[in-house]
């Protein structure tokens, strides 16, 4: 054996299996660490974890039987080579971050691997040259699943290190006797009303809201543990949620005494099955109040409606055009300066606001945040200030100014079957040439097909001109815009994001509107 051919093997592998193990724990990551979520993510992206350019490994294998051992481990160490340099290297929407988890889980994985080499060289030594290479060869193209196996060996210490954050955090959450605590859920508007709340709420008292998406159980424990402080007199928690119990988790951490519940849709139906299920969920925020709690519900929400939760706490009504609500928004009015309504309460008192946000949708997210300021003490006329001066939450129908005559309505944050038709009414209504980028929407489960078609049957008669991001993915929209008897000329298939938006400039007019509605996570790039 010459060490140091086996030294350039070992290297070669080392650098093949170090790619695909950042890889696949970026894949994990996204996935929020769940096992089932990994293993759906490789069901749906074989041609991602076995690459068919891996077959390439054979070659070293099969020399095994006809050349000597000089030749078999160059042959080997060339192929690995040739894979490392060639990866695909792909363009990351989001980077993969380095926590204390991933770095635990990047040394079980290790480990794993330490074992593989050890025992890739022990097989060598009773059965030959054959059994190291399958070995070496297998350890790569198993590689994603080397990562579930080093997760699951991780998942009862992250039980233990997570059950102590929980317990800290919701320790400072009850030690804090005066502190707000208010509970925000939806299966959309959720992280606008939060931003929106946080900017009226700060202009009486000292808020501390979950930073962007920190919408998971850990992410509001993190967000206690290193921002809440003794003069902090509101938190407002962002509670998202994939599967039943996810809600009711959060609030179990934060025991909140305001639960609002913006609305309820047909998302992430992959997990959650049925939109019953989602209902169910989004109201574990209202039947985990106390009895002196209160919710604020959106009443124009069919969904929210349709369900007939026990209620033993009160509930305060918004809405537009439901009857008998306790906070009306009225005379909406759209200008190049954004929007004006009035809102009425059901005593009578009447304030109109301006804002310059846009959209129906955002009117409703503003109710949401005037009624827990009322809640809290505040009076209409001092919400006025705050609501003139809101800015778009980042990539939720955020209007941009871009180079030369395009206009960007950037909606490219999780799109969803409400939300989406509400981005393509605001298209319409703009004056120019109007242009929608979108991949469709995702994780829609069995309806997936359905709604993405009749979303772009919807959307063809709002659009100057389409382009759509993804063969593959866009197949339900493509077959939408056909009934919908689209025109060829005003549609384009983009490769990728990259490809769709040179191809946005390169049909722009003088005046153009572009609505990029909605970017797919890594997780989901064809």
């Amino acid at each position: 054996m010459n060490v140091y051919l086996e030294m350039l093997l070992i290297a070669s592998w080392l650098l093949v299996i170090a790619f695909k193990v950042i890889k696949s724990v970026h894949m994990l990551q996204l996935n929020s660490y769940r096992n089932e979520r990994y293993l759906l993510w490789i069901s749906r992206n074989k041609d991602k974890v076995f690459q068919l350019r891996e077959y390439l490994l054979l070659i070293p294998l099969i020399l095994t039987f006809f050349t000597s051992y000089l030749v078999n481990t160059i042959a080997a160490a060339i192929v690995l080579l040739f894979l490392f340099f060639i990866r695909t290297k792909a363009v990351e929407k989001k980077k993969l971050v380095y926590t204390p988890r991933v770095k635990r889980l990047l040394t079980t994985t290790s480990i794993l691997y330490v074992l593989v080499i050890v025992g890739a060289y022990v097989l060598q030594h009773f059965y030959g040259e054959f059994l190291k290479i399958s070995v070496l060869v297998l350890s790569i193209a198993l590689s994603y699943y080397f990562l579930l196996a080093a997760n699951t060996i991780n998942l009862p210490i992250e039980k233990r290190i997570n059950e102590y954050y929980f317990n800290d955090a919701k320790q400072r959450i009850k030690s804090a006797q005066h502190l707000k605590v208010i509970g925000i859920t939806g299966s959309f508007g959720k992280t606008s009303v939060k931003h929106f709340m946080h900017a009226v709420l700060s202009a009486k008292f000292n808020v501390l809201m979950t930073p962007e998406s920190f919408n998971t159980k850990l992410g509001v424990t993190r967000t206690i543990r290193e921002k809440l402080k003794p003069y902090h007199e509101v938190f407002i928690a962002e509670m998202g949620a994939k599967q039943g119990g996810d809600v009711e988790e959060i609030c179990e951490l934060v025991d909140q005494q305001y639960g609002v519940l913006t609305a309820i849709g047909e998302q992430h139906l992959e997990t959650f099955k049925s939109l019953d299920n989602i209902k169910k969920t989004k109201y574990e925020i209202i039947e985990t109040l106390p009895d002196n709690g209160v919710g604020v519900l959106n009443k124009d929400d069919e969904n929210i409606m349709s369900y007939a939760p026990y209620q033993k706490r009160d509930v305060i009504y918004y809405g537009i055009d439901a009857p008998d609500v306790d906070i009306r928004a009225k005379d909406i009015s759209y200008s190049s300066k954004g929007m004006d309504f009035t809102v009425v309460l059901k005593n009578g008192e009447t304030q109109t606001f301006r804002t310059k946000l846009l959209g129906k949708h955002n009117v409703y997210n503003i109710l949401a945040a005037i009624a827990i300021g009322l809640q809290l003490g505040m009076k209409l006329s001092e919400m006025v200030k705050p609501i003139r001066s809101l800015d778009a939450v980042p990539h939720r129908l955020e209007l941009k100014r871009s180079t030369g005559n395009i206009t960007i309505i950037d909606d490219s944050f999780n799109s969803n079957p409400v939300g989406s038709k509400m981005a393509v009414d605001v298209l319409g209504s703009m004056e120019g040439y109007r242009m929608l980028v979108t991949p469709g929407m995702i994780e829609l489960g069995e309806k997936e097909y359905e709604l993405n078609k009749e979303w772009a049957t919807y959307a063809a008669n709002k659009c100057d001109y389409i382009i759509l991001v993804g063969k593959k993915q866009t197949k339900p929209l493509q077959d939408g815009l056909k009934e919908a008897n689209y025109p060829e000329a005003q549609l384009y298939i983009a490769e990728n994001l990259q490809d769709a938006i040179q191809q946005m400039h390169k049909v722009a007019k003088e005046k153009t509107i572009v609505l990029l509605e909605n970017d797919l996570p890594d997780t989901f790039n064809e």
